[in-house]
């Protein structure tokens, strides 16, 4: 068995279900490494899911929060396919660090990079900046539907530039070909279809289902859909976040470019961008950021863009408004969490409780009816979801926010929480 240690960089063992099996690293290498292999290789359907997220904000009158869906496709691909797409994420990541290095951006593109830090740290590093301005703006814009937009043809281009050739070869275009024109299937549809368990699908399966029946029973039954659009690309796939980069990389050289002729900064973070500049420029940067992103084939959400004024009073560096950025505010003086992030946590950790007490009642009730002793509330995954003896969880996060902001507001904003939690198991 191969030790952590002598992996690859690219290769990560994978063990969800998909149609075809768990593949070794020796046996993926014979693939991966060679460029004729890929070059034919045919790449399986991409399974399918929605992720649902609720959107919290507070209404345009400040009177109360605002609760919106957000569904958000997610495609996860086959074994064999994930190590090659992660295998050329890898050598493009290399070429892509360079550009980034030669041309002034490596402090400026912060998603999808092994820098070491959160986006608590890049909102701490933007709000620093802003601080140590005397006045200045901050543009905020956010890119609309990033990964679904993202025009095939100019993603070609970009790529073709960053690699130095004039085409892309033929191993790197059958990937481009199964990241453009990409099929999926949607995963309660195959599960249906294999009578497999949504809540165990690997019981008694290595893979979905043997290649005869793939074509059978999922590409015969029209199981599988294919992006017929000359644009979008999957969520998901270990190379998606490393062609949303490379697809940015003229626009962040011009943003930068521009930034830098006014004495700014950009910033960009996947599909929020960030200007911070002298006041005299807060018109500019959208002017000239919806521009240059109109010549992508994508358009700036203007619902979500923010114009924030900081000037000093009395020696005090005040804003219009705060800003919102990567989760946070701030308001030249105190840098708080978003209060749609408190919401949402107080949602979840309602659920989560009423969740816990039915489980609670239920199971004494068997209990009961077995003449056994009934058992109080089971807080133990309460505290670790919900509060600071937690480790991982928005508790823990805060308080890493707090700490490295070194934040007072963010704390006042925690403190309440671990009553709140109390009171919610409390209630009857």
């Amino acid at each position: 068995m191969e030790s952590k240690e002598q992996l690859p960089a690219w290769f990560r063992k994978r063990r969800y279900l998909h149609f075809d099996r768990p593949v070794g690293v020796n046996n993926a290498e014979k693939i991966v490494c060679s460029p004729n292999n890929v070059a034919h290789h045919a790449f399986y359907p991409l399974i399918k899911y929605q992720i649902i997220s609720t959107k919290i904000r507070r209404a345009t009158n400040g009177s109360k929060l605002e609760y919106k869906e957000k569904i958000r496709d997610i495609s996860y691909a086959a074994h064999l396919d994930a190590h090659i797409y992660s295998y050329y994420s890898n050598l493009l990541n290399s070429k892509y660090e360079n550009f980034l290095a030669n041309s002034g951006l490596t402090k400026c593109v912060l998603a999808f990079r092994s820098l070491g830090k959160s986006n608590i740290e890049f909102a701490a590093e933007a709000f620093s900046e802003i601080s140590r301005r005397f006045e200045c703006a901050a543009v905020a814009l956010d890119v609309s539907g990033f990964f679904d937009n993202l025009n095939h043809q100019i993603l070609k281009k970009q790529w073709c530039d960053l690699i130095g050739c004039s085409s892309l070869p033929d191993d790197q275009y059958n990937l481009f070909r199964s990241l453009t024109r990409f099929s999926t299937v949607e995963r309660d549809s195959v599960y249906k279809q294999f009578g497999i368990t949504p809540s165990n699908p690997k019981y008694g399966r290595h893979r979905i289902c043997a290649p005869k029946e793939f074509r059978t029973k999922v590409r015969d039954e029209g199981l599988i859909s294919t992006n017929q659009e000359q644009f979008g690309i999957p969520q998901g796939t270990p190379i998606s976040a490393m062609l949303s980069n490379i697809y940015m990389m003229e626009f962040d050289a011009e943003m930068n470019a521009f930034a830098k002729s006014v004495d700014g900064l950009y910033l960009r973070y996947c599909d929020d961008i960030l200007f911070v500049v002298p006041l005299s420029e807060i018109d500019n940067c959208g002017r000239i950021a919806g521009k240059s992103i109109s010549a992508l084939k994508l358009s700036i959400n203007s619902t979500k863009t923010e114009r924030r004024a900081f000037k000093r009073e009395k020696g005090v560096l005040l804003s219009d408004k705060p800003l919102q950025y990567l989760g946070f505010t701030f308001d030249g003086q105190q840098i708080l969490i978003r209060s749609a992030a408190f919401a949402r946590f107080s949602n979840r950790m309602k659920r989560g409780v009423r969740l816990a007490k039915a489980t609670s009642r239920r199971w004494n009730k068997l209990r009961k009816e077995r003449g056994s002793n009934e058992k109080p509330l089971y807080r133990r995954k309460l505290y670790n979801n919900y509060s600071y003896l937690g480790k991982r969880n928005f508790l823990s996060y805060g308080h890493r926010a707090a700490k490295l902001m070194n934040s007072d507001s963010i704390r006042g904003q925690l403190k309440p929480l671990w009553s709140r939690l109390l009171a919610e198991i409390e209630k009857e």
